[in-house]
């Protein structure tokens, strides 16, 4: 599969798995997983058909492991980022002493203030590396920030932490007092 219909499928999957499922006429259970034959034939009628083994391939390549096929292969989900309510079966996980989270400065005002929400997303996705909330970070336009989580300290606080099966890390919410210094990078 060519690197653009890659994108293009991974997008549409993204949307129906994570924000809309009926942008691909399909529904998902309680824990975000629906029938792959659903899918394929949900990306069929948006003129978007791939085969089950490119749908295979794309999930097995993709840098982010943002989807998921079950043991059988027969179930498909995204591993985190959903804006719709799921319940994905993490258990929660105690983090490394400092986590990472990548964003941009004209959010920087609002989380001194107001810390790190989740906003329309069921948690705050955070990266066990600067490199990786780099990543993030410039996906928006702006200059670039690495905020430094203290992690260990919010977990021995009795907040959550769990850490979905493709290495990111989620928590409901990142109160300001748990932010290091701010690092503006460009």
């Amino acid at each position: 599969m060519d690197r653009t219909r890659s994108i293009r499928i991974s997008k549409l999957l993204s949307l129906g798995l994570r924000h809309d499922p009926s942008a691909l006429g399909i529904t998902t259970d309680a824990g975000g997983w629906t029938e792959v034959c659903a899918v394929l034939r949900g990306l069929a009628e948006r003129n978007a058909a791939v085969t089950r083994e490119e749908l295979e391939e794309l999930v097995a390549a993709s840098d982010k492991q943002r989807f998921a096929l079950s043991e059988d292969g027969e179930r498909i989900r995204a591993n985190q980022g959903h804006s719709i309510e799921v319940d994905l079966g993490l258990p929660r996980h105690e983090p490394p002493a400092v986590l990472f989270h990548g964003t941009v400065d004209r959010f920087l005002e609002s989380i001194r203030r107001e810390g790190l929400l989740r906003g329309a997303r069921t948690h705050v996705h955070l990266s066990v590396d600067e490199a990786t909330a780099m990543i993030v970070a410039r996906r928006r336009a702006g200059v670039t920030l690495i905020l430094r989580v203290r992690a260990g300290a919010m977990h021995a606080d009795g907040h959550a932490f769990f850490l979905s099966r493709n290495g990111v890390w989620l928590t409901e919410t990142v109160p300001p007092a748990y932010l290091e210094d701010f690092e503006l990078l460009t």
